[in-house]
């Protein structure tokens, strides 16, 4: 279960995905499918199948219960099994022997977790595209708007807030094309048996492996990939680099909305951002949830790569490690995710103090000075060369965020 810090850094959806109830109810999704892809195939009863099937309720188990039992046997997988078959030989004896047959406890929780893993990305997709398009909308509002640019975090020269609206959507509409492509072979129904060699499938292991993917809405690796974690440690990372897109901006944002500075704000509503102590205070919150998320994300992918040396066909340490830094990763990305894009759809933008910050900075130079660096910026800025520029980044972005 998540802290009272965890909470509030996240969303709903995203500790519910990684919930006792929600995880478990995944686990009797494969064994459902498991059992219905190898009655089709002959491989046990179709009546023994329909017992199992039905079985397979979230409701008929004591979920606190199986994840009490988790520590002692090392798995979660063990007592719901256990209690798996419980339940099915209280409907049918014969049934029961065919419970999880030619499985292992591998199995079926890297397909749970591929199950809730599917749900949260969805999520989290939704999220940072719609982060992306508030941007391509800024992009296009704001693509003549002169603000100072900033370098090594001092005024530099002026350019286009909707240039750099559209430098900031640019990562997230490519970091959600990695994503994608990473995610598709990443979440693969695993099935291998003890050893990844499914000897207890009397050579219906591949059929059985393909029925369980349609079934489940997941890919099909082509073979079992217990001690493979390629694919997921290269989802980790996508994840990991949009938070820091993502971490990006709200820290852009964040200094944009200092009060000395006060060019963005974010959006308005009660009770949000206040002090306790200081009520002319407008705290930033969702660059905060988003910033928390960029601090914290890194270390969670590190902890799922260094977990990458896994032992011989099956692991000790190592997996449980991986398992146990996905909820806290998708927790934190997610979090971002939806903070930034409700930020960005209500973003307040100030585009007369962004002026008055140029010119504040223009009046303190030598003329000459202000000549070559402003002046000729701002005549950059107007040109019709410039303006393609931006239409030519939105234009892009647009493309990239609806593909």
């Amino acid at each position: 279960m998540s802290s009272v810090f965890e909470s509030f850094l996240s969303t709903p959806e995203a500790l519910d995905a990684f919930g006792e109830r929600h995880f478990v109810g995944a686990m009797l999704r494969f064994e459902a499918a498991l059992a219905r892809a190898q009655a089709s195939s002959a491989l046990i009863p179709q009546d023994a199948a329909r017992c199992i099937i039905d079985c397979c309720t979230i409701d008929r188990f004591d979920v606190a219960g199986l994840v009490a039992g988790s520590g002692r046997a090392g798995s979660l997988a063990i007592p719901l099994v256990k209690s798996l078959r419980q339940v099915v030989r209280a409907e049918s004896q014969h049934a029961a022997g065919f419970v999880h047959l030619g499985a292992t406890s591998q199995d079926v929780i890297d397909t749970a977790l591929a199950l809730v893993l599917q749900h949260a990305l969805g999520a989290f997709r939704a999220d940072v595209h719609r982060a992306a398009q508030a941007l391509l909308v800024l992009a296009q509002r704001h693509a003549a708007d002169p603000m100072l640019a900033r370098t090594l975090m001092q005024p530099a020269s002026v350019t286009s807030f909707g240039l750099k609206c559209a430098a900031w959507g640019a990562p997230l509409v490519r970091g959600l094309q990695r994503l994608q492509t990473r995610a598709l072979p990443a979440l693969s129904v695993q099935l291998g048996g003890a050893v990844g060699t499914l000897a207890q499938m009397a050579g219906q292991g591949p059929k059985i492996r393909a029925a369980m993917a349609v079934d489940l809405g997941l890919n099909d690796p082509g073979c079992s990939w217990h001690t493979q974690r390629d694919d997921w440690a290269a989802l980790a990372c996508e994840v990991g680099v949009l938070v820091g897109s993502l971490g990006k901006i709200a820290k852009d944002i964040s200094l944009m909305s200092q009060f000395e500075v006060s060019e963005l704000a974010e959006p308005a509503e009660e009770g949000r951002g206040g002090s306790s102590a200081m009520p002319h205070k407008r705290n930033p919150v969702a660059c905060m949830t988003a910033l928390a998320a960029a601090q914290r994300a890194p270390h969670r992918v590190a902890a799922i790569l260094a977990a990458m040396p896994q032992e011989h066909e099956r692991a000790l340490g190592n997996w449980q490690a991986e398992l146990a830094e996905w909820p806290g990763l998708m927790m934190s990305a997610q979090g971002a995710a939806r903070a930034m894009g409700l930020a960005l759809q209500g973003l307040q933008v100030d585009a007369r103090r962004m002026l008055a910050n140029v010119e504040s900075v223009r009046a303190v130079l030598p003329a000459d000075a202000a000549k070559e660096w402003f002046d000729v910026a701002f005549s950059t800025l107007a040109s019709e060369q410039a303006r393609a520029m931006v239409v030519s980044q939105t234009a892009a972005l647009a493309a990239l965020a609806s593909a």
